[in-house]
């Protein structure tokens, strides 16, 4: 599957990429100590960092000789609009509901 078709949802179904967005929102962090915190190669904690990026949830800034990964905004604004959407789906049902439920109670 390629990285450049997967939506929000696919990038952050991985588990590990979950943990690496959990331990990025602490501080930024480069690959190699990303990498640390995982058992698995340096090319496939790089390969979940490339997704992430591709994704818009991390960027990738380049301090001195070392490259830090940062939370960024942008992949996490579809899946905040996707919650809302059910956000507000829900509170008109339950909104219904309550009117219903009310008018019974007057009865």
């Amino acid at each position: 599957m390629s990285t450049a078709t997967l939506d929000a949802f696919q990038i952050i179904a991985d588990p590990s990429r979950r943990q690496m967005l959990m331990m990025l929102s602490k501080d930024s962090m480069t690959i190699n100590s990303i990498a640390e915190n995982f058992d698995m190669s340096r090319p496939a904690v790089s390969k979940h960092v490339k997704i992430l990026y591709n994704g818009g949830f991390i960027t990738i800034q380049d301090i001195g000789r070392e490259r830090h990964c940062v939370l960024k905004q942008d992949g996490f604004d579809e899946v905040q609009d996707f919650i809302n959407y059910f956000d507000k789906f829900w509170a008109a049902k339950l909104g219904k509901l309550q009117s219903i439920l009310n008018n019974k109670l007057k009865n």
